[in-house]
């Protein structure tokens, strides 16, 4: 993403962003976030809205964006791993079920290879969502910590509790981890289905059924009873001498074959892959709607801390926030669309220095900025109305601190196009060269067009 391309994030993202920085702050205590808060209060807005805004304004200052990004790489990555392990272990579960074809199959035995398992997953899930349970599945803590380990970004630390915060609290991670274990089972399902029709199709298999205890009616009662709502779809279902003959041994002849072929196709079909699709489908259809009704709960403590900073009682100008940290290895963004007009404003200049210089006719006189009060009463009224060009006045002979190359980049991201003017030593004196070369690499770092000649031809032009 280019520093002029403004990030495009979905209502998910942007309450994810807002849920990892609440937890951040939880942890490590409040960021510096004086810019943030001014860019979001001129956003407008209701406090959710404002809450989202400043996320984001701190998840682009401080790289949570970009680690969001390398989270959603990942879990992208640790989901194509879990779809080709499905794909796998589908194929695995018919071998396992036919075998080589050198010996008869067990009917039930190749029954129980191939949904036993699934069927057990299946009710345990079940028995959690009747109980309310909203924890994640064996198969969604996995994709959880795959997705962490190939994200490789310690900024990260705080994404996947932020997301199953967000979505237990509006109940819906039983959803969306339900679409990806359903959907992984229903891919596992469908490759075992495919693979069974491969071998049937290429190998001859006899089947039986076997037993000490039960008796044949037994076995015919179960088979029938299993084969009934595949028989609705058209599966053909064994009669019940073909049944009571598979007892003794595996039948040769091709009726008994197909016959049976068919049953265990059709009762995996029923039994398996349509369960899971239709469960996929409901969850998905939870999820979505769930979603588009996503709210931020804003009665939390650490969001109900920002209700006088985000949206206080009178907006008035000079309200004091905590300094932004800035430093000067963070480049100044390009300024707002849509500003207009021409500003001078100087920083901290000697009182012995004549100010201001003659201006040309239609650009504007912000005076010298000494106190913070100054400070915030300048950037909030530059959040309303931004200069397309906007000149900074700085004394070379003060070191460039922290804090005043911390307010020329919040300058440069209100304005259109920000240039700044290294003032000349008074008559008498002379510029440290040390100290003048610190500006020029601190400027150079934020990415600063500057100079010690006035530009005021393209203050009032826009050109030189």
């Amino acid at each position: 993403m280019s520093p002029t391309e403004k990030p495009s994030l979905n209502l998910l993202q942007r309450l994810w962003l807002s849920e990892a920085i609440r937890l951040r702050e939880e942890q490590a205590g409040p960021l510096e976030d004086g810019e943030a808060n001014r860019r979001a209060r001129a956003a407008g807005g209701n406090l959710a809205a404002r809450i989202q805004a400043r996320a984001l304004l701190l998840a682009e200052r401080d790289g949570l964006l970009l680690a969001l990004r390398h989270w959603q790489q990942g879990a992208r990555l640790a989901l194509a791993t879990l779809l080709l392990l499905a794909l796998l272990s589908g194929g695995g579960l018919a071998v396992a079920a036919l075998g080589d074809g050198q010996r008869p199959v067990n009917v039930f035995w190749a029954l129980g290879s191939l949904l036993g398992l699934d069927l057990l997953l299946l009710l345990g899930w079940g028995l959690g969502l009747l109980l309310g349970g909203d924890n994640a599945s064996a198969l969604g803590r996995l994709w959880l910590w795959l997705s962490d380990k190939l994200a490789r970004d310690a900024r990260s630390a705080q994404l996947a509790p932020a997301l199953l915060l967000l979505l237990q609290r509006a109940r819906l991670g039983r959803w969306g981890l339900g679409v990806l274990v359903h959907g992984l089972w229903l891919l596992a399902l469908l490759a075992a289905l495919l693979s069974l029709l491969a071998l049937l199709a290429t190998r001859r298999y006899g089947f039986i059924w076997e037993s000490t205890i039960l008796g044949g009616d037994t076995f015919i009662a179960l088979t029938q009873a299993l084969g009934a709502l595949p028989g609705l779809l058209g599966f053909a279902l064994p009669d019940a001498e073909l049944i009571r003959a598979s007892g003794a041994g595996a039948l040769t002849s091709e009726a008994a074959r197909h016959g049976w072929a068919a049953w265990l196709l059709g009762v995996l079909l029923v039994y398996g892959l349509l369960p899971r699709l239709l469960l996929m489908l409901l969850c998905l259809w939870r999820w979505r709607r769930g979603g588009a009704r996503l709210v931020l709960d804003t009665r939390l403590p650490g969001y109900d801390l920002l209700r006088e900073r985000l949206l206080p009682g009178s907006e008035r100008l000079g309200v004091c926030d905590a300094a932004p940290a800035a430093t000067t290895q963070e480049p100044a963004a390009a300024g707002p669309q849509g500003s207009e007009g021409a500003l001078l404003v100087a920083v901290e200049l000697d009182e012995r220095r004549l100010w201001p210089p003659s201006l040309p006719a239609g650009v504007g006189d912000a005076g010298v900025i000494d106190s913070r009060e100054q400070r915030q009463r300048l950037l909030e009224q530059l959040s309303r109305f931004p200069p397309a060009r906007l000149l900074v006045a700085c004394d070379p002979r003060r070191s460039p601190d922290r804090g005043s190359l911390a307010l020329l980049g919040e300058l440069a991201r209100s304005a259109g196009a920000t240039r700044i003017w290294l003032l000349p030593a008074p008559p008498g004196e002379a510029l440290d060269a040390a100290r003048l070369a610190d500006w020029h690499d601190a400027l150079a770092l934020l990415q600063l067009p500057h100079g010690d000649a006035a530009p005021l031809t393209w203050l009032e032009t826009g050109h030189d």
